[in-house]
C-alpha cells in the first residue's frame, strides 16, 4: 500500500475529486426563490378552505432546504433529485392538497437557479447540450434550464503564483534553488476552458520546466548578477507556450537563489580576499601619490631653505597648539633649525636696507 501511495505521490497532475457545477446560486438565486416560495405559500392558503400552517410551514421549510443544497452543490443534476424527492414527500406525506405549493416551489428552484449574476472582474464559458455557445461578460444571464450550464467562472484579474525549481545544476555543475514568481492573467476565457484541462496546474508546471531549463543554460555568477534578464528569457519562454491557452505571462521574478553552504562560504572567503587585494591596491596607490607630493615639496624646500625652516617651526608650535601642552626642547634645536641664521640674515638684509635709504638721502640733500 505505500509503494502504491509513494508512486502516485511523483504524479504531478492526479485528477482530484470536485464538485461538479452547472451554475451560482448566488444572492439574486436566492431572493428571486424566496419570493417563489412566499407566493406559493400564500396562493396554497388561498385554495384550501382549511390550510393546515402546520404542514405548510414545513413544506416551506423543505423548499428551503432544498436551496441551501443547491447552493452548496448548483448542478442541474442536483436540482431534478431534490425535486423529485419533494414530490414523493408531498405524494406520501403532505398529500394531493399541497400540489399547489410543490409547483410553484419547483419552478421557483429552477427559475432561480438559471439566473447568475457575474461580477465585474469574471467571466462566464457558457455550454449548450455539451458545445460551446458563448462567452458572459459581468451583469446577469439567464440559463436555458437543464440545457445551458456555465463550464467555469474565469476570473481575469492579475494573478501571483510562487514556483521554484529544486537541485537543478547549472552550466557549471553547481546544485542550486531557484525561487520565483509569475504574474499572470487570462486574456481568453473561451480559450482557456477548452484547450487545457487546469491552466492554472498547466501555468505552473509550465513555468517551473521554463524555469530548470534557463537555470541550466547560465553558470552560477550570471544566475546572480542577472536575475532581472534571466526573468525576461523565462517570461519569453512561457509566454510563447501559454498564449494559445488564451493566459499571458506579464513578468517572471527572481525571488531568492539558494547555493550549497560549503560553496556558499567559498564565494564569500573568495569575495573577501577580493575586497581585501582592493584596499591594498588602493592603499600603495595612495602611498606612490604621497611619495610624489613628497618629492615635490623636497624640490621646492632644496631651493628655498628659510621655507624648510619656516616649516620646521611651524611644526613645532602646531604640537604645542594642538596638544595645549608644554613641550620641552633642547637649545640646541634653534641651531638645528637654523634659527640664528635666519635672524640674523634677515637683521642683515635690514640693515643694507637701511643704509642704503640713508645714502640716497645724503644724496638728495647735497644736489
Amino acid at each position: 500500500m505505500n509503494l502504491f501511495t509513494k508512486k502516485f505521490e511523483r504524479i504531478k497532475n492526479v485528477p482530484q475529486f470536485t464538485i461538479r457545477k452547472d451554475f451560482g446560486f448566488n444572492a439574486i438565486s436566492f431572493f428571486i426563490y424566496a419570493l417563489f416560495i412566499a407566493a406559493g405559500v400564500i396562493v396554497q392558503m388561498g385554495s384550501m378552505e382549511t390550510p393546515q400552517f402546520d404542514l405548510l410551514v414545513l413544506l416551506a421549510l423543505v423548499y428551503v432546504i432544498a436551496g441551501l443544497f443547491t447552493a452548496i452543490i448548483p448542478s442541474w443534476i442536483t436540482v431534478i433529485n431534490l425535486s423529485a424527492v419533494i414530490w414523493l414527500l408531498i405524494a406520501g406525506r403532505f398529500g394531493s392538497q399541497y400540489y399547489v405549493l410543490g409547483l410553484i416551489g419547483t419552478a421557483g428552484l429552477i427559475i432561480s437557479s438559471s439566473v447568475q449574476l457575474i461580477l465585474q472582474w469574471d467571466k462566464v464559458v457558457v455550454l449548450r447540450l455539451g458545445k460551446f455557445r458563448k462567452t458572459h461578460g459581468p451583469g446577469l444571464i439567464i440559463l436555458i434550464p437543464l440545457i445551458d450550464r456555465i463550464a467555469e467562472f474565469i476570473d481575469t484579474r492579475i494573478r501571483v503564483t510562487d514556483f521554484s525549481a529544486e537541485k537543478t545544476l547549472t552550466t557549471d555543475t553547481v546544485p542550486v534553488h531557484v525561487d520565483a514568481l509569475a504574474f499572470w492573467m487570462i486574456w481568453d476565457a473561451k480559450s482557456a476552458v477548452l484547450e487545457v484541462e487546469n491552466y492554472v496546474e498547466a501555468v505552473i508546471l509550465s513555468a517551473q520546466t521554463a524555469l530548470r531549463d534557463a537555470i541550466g543554460k547560465h553558470e552560477l555568477s550570471s544566475l546572480l548578477s542577472e536575475r532581472e534578464e534571466l526573468g525576461k528569457e523565462i517570461q519569453m519562454a512561457l509566454d510563447a507556450k501559454t498564449t494559445p491557452w488564451g493566459v499571458s505571462i506579464l513578468s517572471i521574478e527572481i525571488t531568492d537563489i539558494i547555493i550549497p553552504k560549503e560553496l556558499e562560504n567559498a564565494m564569500s572567503k573568495r569575495a573577501q580576499a577580493e575586497r581585501e587585494k582592493q584596499s591594498r591596491v588602493i592603499l600603495a596607490e595612495a602611498e606612490v601619490s604621497i611619495a610624489k607630493k613628497f618629492t615635490e615639496a623636497a624640490t621646492e624646500y632644496d631651493l628655498h631653505p628659510q621655507a624648510m625652516q619656516l616649516r620646521a617651526m611651524n611644526m613645532v608650535y602646531e604640537g604645542i597648539r594642538q596638544n595645549n601642552s608644554m613641550m620641552l626642547m633642547p637649545a640646541s634645536i634653534l641651531d638645528s633649525m637654523n634659527l640664528g641664521s635666519v635672524l640674523s640674515s634677515a637683521a642683515l638684509q635690514k640693515s643694507v636696507k637701511i643704509e642704503k635709504e640713508s645714502k640716497e638721502e645724503s644724496n638728495d640733500s647735497n644736489n
